[in-house]
């Protein structure tokens, strides 16, 4: 199982910026897929899951209306959409997948299990 993000730069706040992600090894039909994000000095968060136990997709909060994911399984491919973005937005960003059965709420609080290295996506003007 392979993950690779791409996608991150240096954006204005305000900004928008688009991240991928390839999965190979696995299907898309039948893993969870998510995004998460670690910024220096704190620690590893959710921002969106798709559960492959329910299907339903979760986002944190804090990035809720903000930030929207979207796969194409034909593709294997998952993407990250990110608009209106914010000094605090910048972190390394990761992909994740999982084949276990769970929900995106679920793999978004406690992660999952195979990872991809991740794009830094910058904030700044």
């Amino acid at each position: 199982v392979q993950l690779q993000a791409s996608g991150g730069g240096l954006v204005q706040p305000g900004g928008s910026l688009t991240l991928s992600c390839v999965g190979s090894g696995f299907s898309l039909d039948y893993w969870g897929i998510g995004w998460f994000r670690q910024a220096t000095g704190k620690e590893r968060e959710g921002i969106s899951c798709i559960g492959n136990g329910d299907g339903v997709t979760y986002y944190a909060e804090s990035m809720r209306g903000r930030f929207t994911i979207s796969k194409d399984n034909a593709k294997n491919t998952v993407y990250l959409q990110m608009n209106n973005l914010k000094p605090e937005d910048t972190a390394v960003y990761s992909c994740a997948a999982d084949s276990a059965q769970g929900s995106g709420r679920h793999f978004c609080k406690y992660g999952m299990d195979h990872w991809g290295k991740g794009t830094q996506v910058t904030v700044s003007s």
